[in-house]
């Protein structure tokens, strides 16, 4: 996983995990932790853990003895997730690259990922690394984000930020909403060694309490930062104004109130 996609760091984790975590990510991790937990797993792996939202989640849910890994490709992300555990915690937490994991085949009994495979390079390579260190009859859960049609908070960020950009504007949010195709994702799954295959759309809708610092995560809290800097010529505070009152027009009939929808897949190593 390499590239601006990819490279959460400096102040990114922060913002990230403060004002975007709570309003699009802290409601998917909750369900993503409790299918995880369903099988009493004992040996867990998280892959692109970020800022330990999941993580988070994920001990919570998990018998006691369990022992949880997280990992990510970004050691500043991880750095804020660690700090949100104690060390009598059995969370280890280790930097790797989803798609050349360095644990050995059969190590873990569950794995799972929230809003990253999106990101991966090479995701047919991943899946079949996590199909490597699963054991038999372990199960992947990771979610995707559904289209920008499904997601207007990214439709229109997008959109806005390409008003400011009119030649070569900063791409970012078309990358976590460019990988929702049911049928090509099962039919890579099985490729790696997958079955018993279960897919859920799950819609929510979720009230932004402070569309301010929302605005703000969503320009700050990714590479999209960088890719606008590099640009030149616009202040991004600039840019987080417009999305604050952008918002505020489209939700705020509705109390602010905001749909969200994502891809949830299960699959269980054949």
């Amino acid at each position: 996983m390499t590239g601006q996609a990819a490279s959460f760091v400096g102040t990114i984790p922060a913002h990230y995990d403060q004002e975007m975590g709570p309003v699009i990510f802290e409601h998917y991790a909750a369900d993503v932790a409790r299918r995880v937990a369903a099988t009493k797993p004992m040996q867990v792996l998280e892959l692109a853990a970020g800022t330990g939202i999941v993580t988070r989640a994920l001990r919570n849910a998990l018998p006691k003895r369990a022992q949880l890994t997280a990992t990510d490709l970004n050691p500043p992300m991880l750095e804020v997730a660690r700090a949100k555990f104690n060390p009598r915690e059995k969370v280890a937490f280790e930097q790797a690259d989803a798609t050349a994991l360095p644990f050995k085949d059969a190590a873990f009994d569950a794995v799972a990922c929230q809003f990253g495979v999106m990101f991966f390079p090479d995701k047919d390579k991943s899946y079949h690394e996590v199909r490597r260190v699963l054991v038999r009859g372990g199960r992947y859960v990771f979610n995707v984000w559904d289209s920008q049609k499904h997601n207007p908070f990214g439709r229109l960020v997008h959109e806005i930020v390409c008003n400011f950009f009119a030649v070569d504007p900063p791409s970012f949010y078309q990358v976590p909403f460019g990988y929702h195709l049911i049928d090509p994702i099962k039919e890579s799954l099985i490729e790696a060694g997958f079955t018993g295959l279960k897919v859920e759309v799950l819609r929510i809708v979720h009230e932004i309490r402070d569309v301010a610092g929302f605005a703000r995560g969503l320009v700050y809290g990714n590479p999209m930062i960088d890719q606008i800097k590099e640009r030149g010529g616009v202040d991004p505070d600039r840019i987080v104004g417009v999305i604050a009152d952008t918002f505020h027009r489209e939700f705020g009939a509705n109390k602010n109130r905001m749909p969200l929808q994502a891809i949830v897949f299960e699959a269980t190593a054949a």
